[in-house]
């Protein structure tokens, strides 16, 4: 076999040996399966991919795949990621990580990692509780949440994680659910395809702490009518037969309307290219929380230079300039003294 071939793989060779630990129920399963069925499609091998995480439910996952895998620290799991994507490129770096991990401790890893544009797969599993450490609130728990650690309610304003990413200015950013498996699957493909820093931000059930936080827009009979598909290129329309969409409001910036009373030419035709990341910051704050009509899909998808091929030019740049480095003589440069 030449070393360029990829081997055949089925789910079942991406799945370790490792039980399952869950609890029954939980939208985590949907997701695993997901990725589990996708890495087959995706033509790598699984010595030559890493699943990264950091501390809570979500953080389980690496033990779960087949692949070489890092349970790290609360909060750090972008930032040893990016050690990694930049000392090994030729690797497929994922990071999994929950929503009190990703947001509140790690909330500056994530950030830094999205600006910088480090070639990663970040997946955020957004259950809006704190699941592991049995239900306190979360950055992205509701106003007025009533929580083993906010009695009275929380006081917070939460985070909304898509905008949060847009507003770091990162290439890709996208939107799915543990109750679609095609659409989650799809929505990671894309973010592994984008060259760059990916986020996908996954709304996923806590059956135990949270049950049913997206029950309103994820249900099935819900969906339709809450859910509002970005197709790259086409007019922002949902609802029964297509008769609500988005347009841009001069003053209020992205609305839902009927289309009946403003016609198809003025709703507003995605663009997950655009440059300017405004429409789709407003595009990210279309709703209040799951339980108003919300955006589902890749809200932007731009190219822009990775992190780790920057490095890498401005190393061999320097190089080529000055020569080959000499630690000896770095560690004795600048200011240094001898003790006697």
């Amino acid at each position: 076999m030449s070393e360029t071939t990829i081997p055949v793989t089925t789910r079942k060779d991406w799945a370790s040996d490792q039980e399952v630990r869950w609890c029954p129920g939980c939208g985590d399963y949907s997701i695993l399966a997901a990725v589990q069925l996708l890495m087959p499609e995706l033509g790598i091998r699984r010595e030559d991919t890493v699943f990264v995480s950091g501390i809570g439910c979500a953080a389980r996952f690496p033990y779960y795949m087949n692949t070489y895998g890092m349970h790290t620290i609360h909060g750090r799991a972008p930032a040893i990621a990016t050690g990694l994507a930049l000392a090994r490129p030729d690797l497929h770096v994922f990071v999994v990580s929950g929503d009190g991990d990703a947001l509140s401790i790690g909330g500056n890893h994530l950030i830094h990692a999205l600006r910088r544009n480090v070639n990663l797969t970040i997946l955020l599993f957004n259950n809006q509780i704190y699941g592991l450490t049995k239900g306190q609130y979360s950055p992205t728990s509701e106003v007025g949440k009533v929580t083993k650690s906010t009695p009275f309610g929380s006081l917070d304003q939460p985070f909304n994680p898509v905008s949060v990413a847009i507003g770091a200015e990162a290439t890709f950013v996208a939107r799915t659910h543990d109750m679609d498996r095609r659409h989650m699957m799809e929505t990671i493909r894309r973010a592994y395809e984008h060259r760059g820093a990916s986020l996908v931000e996954i709304y996923q059930n806590c059956n135990v702490f949270n049950d049913g936080a997206f029950e309103q827009i994820t249900g099935k009979a819900n969906r339709e009518s809450m859910l509002i598909p970005l197709r790259h290129g086409e007019p922002i329309r949902f609802g029964p037969d297509g008769s609500k969409g988005v347009v841009i409001d001069a003053q209020r910036g992205a609305q839902i309307v009927d289309v009946a009373d403003v016609g198809e030419d003025a709703l507003l035709v995605h663009d997950e290219t655009r440059e300017d990341p405004s429409v789709a910051f407003m595009l990210s704050r279309l709703a209040r929380g799951p339980f108003e009509p919300t955006p589902i899909g890749v809200f932007r998808d731009v190219v822009r230079p990775d992190y780790g091929t920057a490095v890498d030019q401005q190393i061999a740049a320097a190089q080529e300039q000055r020569g080959p480095g000499d630690l000896r003589e770095l560690l004795r440069s600048g200011a240094t003294w001898e003790v006697a």
